[in-house]
């Protein structure tokens, strides 16, 4: 089903409301509204397979784009805002954008573009914004008439960059209609989580980001309610949930420290009785996080582990944890194998490049567009059925997946592997540590030494005087010396994308500038 399904049932029901404004998206207006703009997109000449580009912060106008796209058969490619004007001059260049949607919000980024591009259309709302046309009135002179065709359309996104320039993920147009059953977040996460008429979803997080749009649209598609914060705030959340009996939600690691790091009388003060589930992805969740969250809502947090190039998925529910603590569950797409550097598949236990089996596709189930090499990269040399993003893992002897970092994260340190991931947990709840990142930094005698870029909490902010000796001592208490960082330096803020996702690479190209020449 489609928002048109459910404006013919529930024209009134709020569709999407924005928690901190209160603005409501009714299912009839969310209907019109996408098929205003479907009508405009299509008399300005885009059609089938053709990229629609959406810059915006979190407002009810990103899903009327959204659904516009997809009952036209036409990519829509959401890019994110946090990104400097020559990163998403790149991607809306790179992703071939025949049309672009902006938000005023953003109109000092916007002003910055560099777009040589033909564009058939640039519309842009909640202002005026110089050299696009005004949004309103573009969907005020479109047609309401329902099309005569809606070929169901899909996303196009970038990966968020945390390892090199973002590549664009771009799968195959589904077959059918978007008012056609099949589409494959609907089946895969519909019935796995409960979704239907009764759902309220609460969104934190940034609607460019794949799990984030892609949920919000299976809401859309099984009749829910989605409820989406202008940005996170721990205590704003547990307000969301309370004032809107919110059912479901979706979080990443990051905001569950954040959550459990609230005082204890504010955390308890608010009512989470109607949570029904709460899932959490995008970036592995250390142990003793997990295990809290679970001791607090209950056995009501479950977990997947998928990529924005959708080549396999793995679930777990709380139970399941519990009896295997740490993992990121069993198959729930493709058939996962884990392969040593020589290209041979591993016994269970054994630590390798991860890889999913899809037997449905004839070679890669997906290709970062406009570059086949990268394409070839993530395929298994004599499986081509078997690709990869680069993570690292593990299955134990009863089918369960545990992670254990990126390979471009991992550090060799005098030919021996250390995984920052374990380091970085250690330190999730330490009253001391706001933020912290691991990474090796070239070494002349190690090859790479390990170094911990810190986050002091604010009230450690003001004098960090012995506070890394304190770390270190905490460290070599609990993990192997050889893993425990070398060197700690502490910084205001660390790079992490509003997804949860830590970018590395800025801390460790600005710590090896400051190296001199010859350790470099």
């Amino acid at each position: 089903m489609f928002p048109g399904t459910w404006a013919a049932q529930t024209p009134d029901k709020p569709a999407l409301v924005i928690a901190g404004s209160g603005r409501v998206l009714t299912y009839a207006e969310l209907d019109e509204r996408s098929l205003r703009l479907a009508n405009r997109l299509r008399d300005s000449g885009l059609r089938h397979g053709d990229v629609v580009a959406l810059l915006s912060d979190n407002t009810p106008e990103t899903y009327e784009v959204y659904w516009a796209a997809l009952r036209s058969g036409l990519y829509i490619t959401a890019v994110n805002h946090h990104l400097s004007a020559d990163e998403v001059s790149y991607i809306v260049r790179d992703c071939g954008a025949k049309a672009i949607v902006v938000s005023a919000a953003k109109a000092d980024l916007i002003a910055a573009l560099d777009l040589d591009l033909a564009l058939e259309e640039r519309l842009a709302y909640g202002g005026v914004v110089e050299g696009y046309g005004d949004y309103e009135a573009a969907l005020a002179g479109a047609g309401a008439e329902p099309l005569s065709e809606q070929p169901h359309g899909d996303d196009l996104l970038y990966s968020s960059g945390t390892t090199g320039r973002p590549k664009g993920i771009k799968l195959p147009l589904p077959d059918y209609a978007v008012d056609e059953p099949g589409y494959k977040y609907v089946t895969i996460f519909g019935g796995l989580y409960g979704f239907d008429e009764s759902t309220v979803y609460l969104s934190p997080a940034p609607v460019y980001h794949a799990a984030p749009l892609r949920f919000g649209g299976v809401i859309h598609a099984t009749g829910g309610t989605l409820v989406m914060m202008e940005k996170f705030d721990p205590e704003a959340f547990l307000g969301a949930v309370a004032g809107h009996g919110v059912t479901h939600t979706q979080v990443v690691p990051t905001m569950f420290v954040r959550l459990l790091k609230l005082d204890d009388a504010v955390r308890t003060s608010y009512d989470v009785s109607s949570l029904r589930c709460v899932v959490h992805a995008a970036a592995p969740c250390p142990v003793e996080v997990k295990q809290r969250m679970i001791e607090w809502l209950g056995p009501i947090v479950q977990e997947y582990y998928a990529s924005t190039e959708a080549n396999g998925a793995t679930m777990i529910d709380s139970e399941q944890w519990l009896a295997h603590p740490g993992s990121v569950g069993v198959p729930l797409l493709g058939v996962p194998h884990v392969v040593g550097e020589d290209g041979v598949e591993l016994p269970s236990g054994g630590v390798g490049t991860l890889y999913f089996e899809r037997e449905e596709f004839d070679g890669a189930p997906f290709e970062y567009h406009n570059d086949p090499v990268r394409t070839a990269a993530t395929q298994h040399p004599e499986h081509p059925s078997w690709t990869t993003v680069g993570d690292l893992g593990y299955l134990d002897e009863e089918g369960f997946l545990y992670l254990t970092d990126r390979k471009a994260f991992m550090i060799i340190s005098g030919g021996v592997n250390i995984y920052p991931q374990e380091v970085e947990d250690l330190f999730s709840l330490h009253p001391a540590v706001l933020d912290i990142a691991v990474s090796g930094v070239p070494d002349d005698d190690m090859g790479e030494r390990v170094v911990a870029f810190v986050q002091p909490a604010p009230e450690y902010a003001a004098d960090t005087t012995g506070l890394a000796d304190e770390l270190t001592a905490y460290a070599r208490d609990r993990i192997a010396h050889f893993k425990v960082p070398g060197e700690i330096r502490f910084r205001h803020d660390l790079p992490r994308t509003p997804t949860g996702k830590m970018v590395k690479g800025k801390l460790r190209d600005a710590y090896v500038a400051e190296m001199p020449s010859s350790a470099r």
